[in-house]
């Protein structure tokens, strides 16, 4: 899976889902640190890219509807410590086939991970 991972998430996240088989950028390396969602967003679907983050702006379903971008996986932990988020992501790439996540908003807690797909 092509991913890209939000400046709020570790870096050190990039090698655990890479060591998972997946192929994956960061805002950081792309020097979009510090840029407008808007110009984030416009990165990632140029690149088809599924989008990791922890930005609740990206929550709104109505803006950002399944079946309309390449996907997105918002991490909401009650206490989102670096070391609980790679943890909790990595649990969820090793457990789930997120292969068909693509065009999916995804919504991960410390318990569940709900998957929103398009209507048909």
């Amino acid at each position: 899976m092509k991913i890209k991972l939000d400046e709020n998430l570790p870096a050190r996240l990039a090698a655990v889902l890479e060591n998972l088989g997946h192929d994956v950028d960061t805002i950081a390396d792309e020097n979009l640190s510090g840029k407008s969602d808007g110009e984030v967003w416009d990165a990632t679907q140029q690149e088809t890219r599924f989008l990791i983050t922890q930005d609740l702006d990206f929550s709104d379903v109505r803006r950002f509807a399944p079946g309309t971008h390449c996907g997105i996986l918002l991490v909401r932990l009650h206490s989102p410590d670096r070391q609980s988020l790679i943890l909790r992501v990595a649990e969820i790439f090793k457990d789930k086939d997120a292969s068909d996540w693509e065009g999916c908003f995804v919504v991960a807690t410390e318990r569940k991970t709900r998957i929103i797909r398009a209507s048909s």
